[in-house]
């Protein structure tokens, strides 16, 4: 699909950056593994902080608006 010449358009990636939850936990669970050749039974402690922030995030569900790509298409229609 091509754009039209003058629309707005914004990349949906650029902003996919900003919010990024259990960061933390995940990448101090890989190291473990990493650090102790992927045996499980070492790394068990930060195996539940890392299930017990992707639990807490799965209650945090916000009802999604759809793209932002799709709402500035909606909204340039109305100014014709």
């Amino acid at each position: 699909m091509d754009r039209k010449a003058g629309s707005l358009y914004i990349n949906p990636k650029k902003f996919g950056s900003l919010h990024k939850p259990c960061m933390k936990e995940m990448i101090t669970f890989v190291s473990c593994l990493a650090v102790n050749n992927n045996c499980n039974d070492k790394c068990v402690r930060y195996k539940e902080l890392l299930s017990a922030c992707m639990d807490s995030q799965a209650t945090n569900k916000r009802k999604s608006w759809g793209s932002i790509n799709y709402h500035l298409q909606r909204l340039s229609r109305g100014r014709k």
